[in-house]
């Protein structure tokens, strides 16, 4: 081990609960939180919105939140943007979800794209959407034989996900009305 990581702090979930302000702790390593912008939250309501009619519908045991802290062990906690989870779930996601989606911004991409891809590939969270509002675009992934495969990059077209007994679509066309 580096003498860098060697002397870094690492937290754990009890310093998190004590933060003040918006974070993520993954590994032990905190992550401030930006203010969303405007048509970042527009984008993360739609998905949601959209998302919450199609499991209504066709899966009511699976419901659609948004951030809401994932607590994933000890020392990793993050704030998915949307996500789908079936069965219960109180006032913390316990378990791990069917589906999220991450609104990629300036601020979160590396993260997004690269550090929370490898968590949520690892923790076997079924698909991965990262959603692009500026590029009018989303990319979906899978997870089969424990990596993610790409099932297709989304622009005005219907995203299908199948679940357990069940498939939602989401017509990215809404999404970026």
């Amino acid at each position: 081990m580096s003498l860098t990581l060697k002397y870094l702090p690492n937290y754990t979930i009890k310093d998190y609960e004590s933060w003040q302000g918006d974070w993520e702790l993954i590994e032990g390593v905190p992550y401030a939180l930006a203010s969303p912008t405007f048509e970042h939250q527009r984008v993360v309501l739609r998905i949601a919105r959209f998302l919450d009619e199609e499991l209504e519908k066709s899966c009511p045991e699976c419901k659609v939140g948004i951030d809401t802290d994932y607590v994933i062990d000890e020392h990793t906690v993050v704030r998915p943007n949307v996500f789908v989870v079936c069965g219960e779930v109180k006032d913390k996601l316990l378990k791990t979800p069917a589906v999220i989606f991450e609104v990629i911004s300036e601020s979160t991409a590396e993260r997004d794209e690269r550090l929370k891809f490898e968590l949520y590939e690892r923790e076997g969270v079924e698909f991965y959407v990262m959603v692009f509002p500026s590029l009018k675009k989303a990319k979906a992934y899978r997870l089969t034989n424990d990596r993610y495969v790409k099932l297709k990059d989304v622009t005005t077209d219907t995203l299908e996900i199948p679940l357990k007994g069940c498939k939602i679509a989401l017509d990215f066309s809404k999404v970026w009305e």
